[in-house]
């Protein structure tokens, strides 16, 4: 089956007067929805990538400059991986679902490798749709980087393709489509990248994926979530309930009302029932700038358990233990917090920090933190509560006898304000040398809930449009938000620095009316995509590129 482009669908949508984007599209026209608007349903083999031919004047994703920057990170051994993207049945404990996984794991299995060496993962596409991989906060080559239509073609149904590329840099990063919402179903797991000159003292090793929930729950899918999304407010009967405030909006100011969901659900994918609505509405949050989210998951889990059955991790009383926490939600931020004990943060998004004590620390969507704990004598509950929405996910630590706590425990720790990555600095070993930018790329987050139109310089994805940046400058991205809402911003390719000696990063939030001025070196030639990390905005246009020039 071949999926329509983007192109189509945008022109699908302006066609309907007075509706939202993509009010004007069928179940069928949200099926599998690429970054693309060209070569959307094309095969990528296991011969390669069939990259989109970049306008002239710009470094394509499988030209000579991009395989030149990889033979100088002097590939090493072989790490091979064979990975399977399958419809399956998934247990969240004691709650089983129908949705889309690698392998019947959920997350997938970990892939664990050390720097220098080269990553050989065949991906087996036996999903209904095509689909991709993105090596979430990797600097690795750009035809690797795993985004259709514009660094390589979407794997088609039941074929295979190669990932191959050297990891260059230690840390924790994951793995997931960047085709459509898959995502936000089970398509997620870690990747770690071992140093073999490991500083850190620690005695055992936590991994925490952390998730918002809703694919297969009474016949919702993140499909049907985004098509009711991108009708609108306009498009939905909210009687009864409110909570995006839009200022400036006509008809929008004052409204109030308690948390909750309200409206009719969009049509859904693949065949599947719609389910019930799922907007939130209400959910806030003053960490983060007011508005905490658009979609009411049911569920929230700590690798892959619901709360009720959460996850045990074994350990003895004065373990040091690392713990590597990942946010794979689509709609979420968590405030996590391990019960009875102190945080300590080494790490954010793979690169070191200065270390900073906490009680507890804030992660939005496709952030990564490493920190290590001393264990106590006991059971202890690691709570993420879901940013301004209410709910919690749970795990436990386990070092000796007693009850464990109840699924809805919430630790003394996560009261106050938590750790974020604008108090931490960066370990003076990852700092960027002190440099004026030779280039500023100004992006003004734009758009809002009312009339789903997120977008960068009010602009929605265009796969052609091109922020020109060249080989070997300081590049200073400005992110300006003049929306009513936070957004994890994300940059593929590379790490940036926050202001003032803050800690390396490839994924900030930008909390609304602000501005956030982050610098990189332009050191990875290609095509990088620069997006919103919430699956739902991104998918209604906050992306755009940043090309190389030639």
């Amino acid at each position: 089956m071949r999926t329509p482009t983007r192109r189509t669908v945008l022109a699908a949508a302006l066609a309907a007067a007075g509706t939202g984007l993509l009010t004007a599209c069928s179940s069928d026209s949200m099926k599998g929805m690429d970054h693309a608007s060209v070569n959307h349903g094309d095969a990528g083999g296991a011969s390669g990538p069939a990259a989109s031919a970049a306008p002239a004047g710009f470094v394509a994703p499988n030209g000579p400059e991009v395989a030149a920057a990889e033979a100088k990170r002097n590939p090493g051994p072989e790490r091979k991986v064979a990975l399977t993207a399958t419809e399956t049945t998934l247990d969240l404990g004691g709650r089983t679902v129908r949705s889309w996984a690698y392998g019947d794991r959920l997350p997938g299995r970990e892939v664990r490798a050390t720097v220098g060496d080269t990553l050989a993962l065949t991906l087996a596409n036996h999903l209904p749709q095509p689909t991709s991989l993105h090596w979430h906060g990797l600097a690795l080559r750009n035809d690797m980087d795993g985004v259709p239509g514009l660094t390589q073609s979407a794997v088609r149904v039941g074929a295979t393709f190669d990932y191959r590329f050297t990891l260059t840099h230690p840390g924790t990063y994951w793995f997931h489509p960047h085709s459509g919402v898959q995502q936000d179903r089970g398509l997620y797991a870690p990747l770690i990248v071992e140093d073999p000159k490991e500083p850190l003292r620690y005695d055992r090793e936590w991994v925490v994926v952390l998730d918002d929930w809703v694919d297969g729950v009474d016949g919702s899918t993140p499909d049907a979530v985004l098509a009711e999304l991108a009708q609108g407010m306009g498009g939905t009967d909210h009687s009864g309930g409110s909570g995006h405030d839009m200022p400036g909006m006509p008809g929008m100011s004052g409204m109030s009302g308690a948390s909750g969901v309200t409206g009719t659900a969009g049509p859904g994918a693949g065949g599947a029932t719609s389910g019930p609505a799922r907007m939130l509405m209400g959910a806030r949050s003053p960490l983060l700038g007011g508005d905490a989210g658009d979609v009411a998951h049911p569920f929230h889990l700590v690798n892959g358990r619901l709360a009720t059955a959460p996850e045990t991790f074994t350990a003895k009383p004065g373990d040091r233990i690392r713990i590597r926490l990942i946010n794979a939600a689509g709609d979420t931020a968590y405030r996590v917090a391990l019960g009875g004990h102190e945080l300590t943060v080494t790490h954010t998004d793979g690169f070191p920090v200065e270390p900073a004590a906490t009680r507890a620390l804030l992660l939005g969507m496709g952030e990564r933190y490493d920190v290590l704990v001393t264990a106590g004598d006991g059971v202890f509950p690691l709570t993420a509560l879901a940013e301004g929405k209410g709910a919690t996910a749970l795990a436990l630590l386990r070092t000796g006898g007693g009850a464990a706590p109840d699924a809805s425990v919430r630790p003394a720790e996560l009261d106050g304000t938590p750790v974020t990555a604008g108090g931490l600095k960066a370990d003076p070993s990852v700092r960027l040398p002190a440099k004026s930018p030779d280039r500023t790329v100004q992006l003004e987050l734009t758009g809002g809930m009312a009339k789903a139109d997120w977008a960068f310089n009010g602009r929605r994805y265009d796969p052609a449009q091109r922020h020109p940046v060249a080989a070997g400058e300081r590049v200073r991205l400005e992110f300006r938000n003049s929306t009513a809402m936070w957004h994890p911003v994300h940059l593929h390719g590379h790490s940036f620095a926050l202001p003032g000696d803050g800690p390396r990063k490839d994924t900030a939030i930008v909390l609304p009316g602000t501005t956030l001025a982050v610098d990189f070196d332009a050191d990875n030639p290609g095509l990088w995509m620069v997006h919103c990390h919430n699956v739902y905005h991104a998918e209604t246009g906050m992306m755009t590129v940043l090309g190389y020039q030639a």
